[in-house]
């Protein structure tokens, strides 16, 4: 174990006239300023002055050093004193100037801080003014450089570096929103995005580095929704000169002739006037007081809106004027399908619990998989993906012709458009790709997943009901194709006599042998049947079918339709399901009589299992043309040997008539109208006034 260093020999040589021991003192008093005890006896010494004398006038290692040992004073609470604000613009002017990567990371180091003390030092700073944003605005006023150098640093090689930046970017944005002035913290923020701090951020969480910048990136993460959260709280209000703005540059933006030309602004603009109110439905707004409007959003749905304006001028005079030929109900509501997609977007990304403690979910880093669940790169994509969900709404309503009072129903579909999206993109997917997703949406797959939501959605609280419908259901549809299969015998076929396996590949059904014309008789008793020479375009009735099969002489029927094999008794009869083959047939087996018995096969009798007394033979083959029509007889034929119908058709047809049985049933269902059971058990009336015929079902299921 290395020696403890004599303090005050340290803090003499610190303040030598020789640059190289000045150096390795540094490097010494870097490498043990760790040590809370040390750093006490260190203060004692008087080697503060003596460390802020090198950070203001040292250059090369002794600087980096420097800076070092300061920053670890700074991380054990201790050396305050020493960051004056000689000491934070010499920091900031490193930042901007410097190129060294390891006098970087400790100007960097100390700059966050300075700004991060009032949020992780124990003691309180007495002049606010010294630490947080405001301790570095003087400085940045000097080297306006400033930002634009973290910014670029994020692109930095050294992952060290690159945190170091994003963290000091965090911290600075941190306190300027918790301390900056209402009319501070967005400009703050709008030059760190015009700088491109967006679209770094983005690029790092989607790379292979995000080990390294975890903690950083999921504060920055963590600060986007507080960000988020903070302007939808915003109240819109046009007497403040920016709300002002963006509502009148939509709607100078929306005024176009009826040749699509952009008019002039003779038109006078107010929107507390009526008349200019009136033109807001124009728009898409409810009223004719359009701030009221952006509540539920603030001014972040008022922003989105300006936003999309913005990217899609051309697409949004268009749209304007397309709707206004429309009759009113059949107006797209512009304005209010935007204000839609932002809450949309909102409770997508669960802005509500927009917290740093969020960043405390790294504990639990220790895999790829569980990282790609922390990162949501494409929250920092909001704008654009608020474009290309505003742009489906619209492309719904066109193709499904809605009306206003269809608004509602637009808005679900966007919503679960948008989570069907998002939801199974991975982290690395671009969001190029995710446009074009959202934008080539299929109306029906929508709906069907709105069905499948609807019905997941009322499970907890309907469960008992609706096991009790889905059971009845299902024994319907069973019922329904039951009898359906049976009356596909009833109705006859044509099957090929043969079909051989090159021409069952080719998908050709001829038959070089001739046709059979299968028929089942009315007291589904017997298969009647016989073969001609060409298949005809009628059917024949009974007494043109010489050929019987008495059904009650059936024992199995074996096919190839299906990949398992499957069997199922009832009345030793049985159904044999072996692998899959080609060309598909149906084969009705039944046993022949049982013959006279020589000693040999007595004796071999007595050794066999008792149901090996018979040999089965087949009775009569059907070569079934495709797979739907071999589903119905073979299907059919185990309805009439008592045997549930087996074929994955059937059983697809009775998902679907069940499942679209239940959604009906539900459509007409409101989810406030669900039972309180316990309440039900608890709430028995009284029996007063009432006979004895009289009874009461506590769960209202007679």
């Amino acid at each position: 174990m290395d020696k403890s260093p004599d303090v005050a020999e340290l803090v003499k040589e610190l303040g030598h006239h020789s640059d190289a021991i000045r150096k390795r003192a540094a490097y010494t008093l870097s490498n043990n300023v760790g040590d809370p005890s040390f750093a006490d006896i260190f203060i004692a010494e008087g080697g503060l002055s003596k460390l802020r004398w090198l950070i203001l006038n040292a250059t090369g290692n002794t600087l980096a050093y420097s800076l070092k040992a300061l920053d670890g004073f700074l991380e054990v609470d201790k050396g305050w004193e020493c960051t004056d604000p000689e000491i934070v613009k010499r920091a900031v002017e490193l930042v901007v100037t410097q190129p060294l990567v390891n006098i970087l990371r400790g100007a960097m180091g100390v700059l966050i801080a300075v700004v991060s003390h009032p949020y992780v030092s124990s003691t309180k700073p007495v002049d606010p003014d010294a630490f947080g944003y405001r301790a570095l605005r003087p400085s940045i006023a000097a080297f306006p450089q400033f930002l634009e150098s973290l910014v670029n640093r994020l692109s930095s090689a050294d992952h060290t570096l690159c945190g170091n930046s994003l963290q000091l970017i965090n911290s600075l944005m941190r306190d300027v929103i918790a301390n900056g002035a209402d009319n501070e913290w967005p400009k703050y923020i709008k030059k760190l995005q015009d700088l491109g701090v967006i679209r770094a951020v983005y690029e790092l969480m989607q790379g292979s580095i995000l080990q390294d910048l975890a903690q950083p990136l999921l504060e920055f993460q963590a600060l986007t929704k507080i960000l988020l959260r903070k302007w939808a709280a915003v109240v819109v209000d046009f007497s403040k000169s920016e709300h002002k703005r963006a509502i009148r540059a939509v709607y100078q933006a929306s005024k176009t002739d009826k040749d699509g030309r952009v008019s002039d602004n003779s038109e006078s603009y107010d929107p507390k006037t009526s008349t200019g109110a009136e033109k807001w439905k124009r728009l898409g707004f409810a009223t004719t007081a359009p701030a009221a409007e952006f509540d539920e959003v603030g001014y972040l749905g008022m922003m989105d809106l300006s936003d999309f304006v913005r990217r899609t001028e051309t697409q949004f005079q268009k749209l304007v004027l397309e709707q206004s030929n429309q009759t009113y109900e059949k107006r797209c509501p512009i304005a209010r399908a935007s204000i839609a997609v932002t809450g949309i977007l909102y409770d997508h990304f669960d802005i509500e619990k927009a917290d740093l403690e969020d960043t405390k979910e790294l504990i639990g880093i220790d895999s790829n998989s569980n990282i790609d669940k922390l990162f949501k790169p494409m929250l920092l994509q909001w704008s654009r993906l608020h474009v290309a969900g505003l742009q489906a709404f619209f492309g719904l309503w066109k193709s499904a012709g809605a009306e206003l009072e269809n608004f509602d129903k637009i808005v679900e579909l966007v919503r679960i458009l948008l989570e069907e999206v998002l939801g199974n993109s991975s982290r690395t997917r671009d969001i190029t790709s995710i446009e074009d997703e959202i934008q080539s949406h299929d109306r029906e797959r929508l709906r069907e997943l709105q069905m499948e939501l609807l019905e997941m959605s009322y499970e907890d609280t309907w469960r008992d009901h609706l096991k009790k419908v889905r059971e009845g259901l299902m024994e319907e549809a069973l019922q329904f194709i039951k009898e359906q299969r049976i009356r596909c015998l009833l109705g006859g076929q044509w099957f090929p006599i043969s079909l051989n396996e090159s021409k069952a590949q080719a998908g050709k059904s001829d038959s070089e042998d001739g046709w059979r014309f299968v028929r089942l008789s009315h007291n589904r008793r017997v298969l009647h049947y016989a073969d001609f020479e060409s298949r005809e375009t009628l059917d024949h009735d009974l007494t043109d079918l010489p050929e019987k099969l008495d059904l009650s002489k059936v024992t199995s029927v074996v096919s190839n339709l299906a990949k398992k094999e499957v069997s199922a008794n009832s009345s030793s009869t049985e159904v044999h399901i072996p692998v899959t083959g080609i060309p598909t047939k149906i084969v009705i087996n039944g046993q022949v009589p049982r013959t006279t018995e020589s000693s040999s096969s007595k004796h071999h009798r007595k050794t066999s299992s008792s149901t090996s007394g018979r040999k089965e033979i087949p009775l009569l083959t059907l070569y079934p043309p495709d797979q739907v029509l071999a589903a119905e007889w073979l299907d059919g034929l185990l309805v009439l040997l008592n045997q549930p119908p087996i074929t994955q058709e059937t059983q697809q047809l009775l998902k679907v008539m069940c499942d679209s049985g239940l959604r009906v049933r539900l459509l007409n269902v409101k989810y406030e109208e669900a039972p309180n059971f316990e309440e039900m058990k608890s709430k028995i009336p009284s029996r007063e006034q009432l006979d004895y015929d009289y009874y009461y079902d506590v769960f209202g299921t007679a």
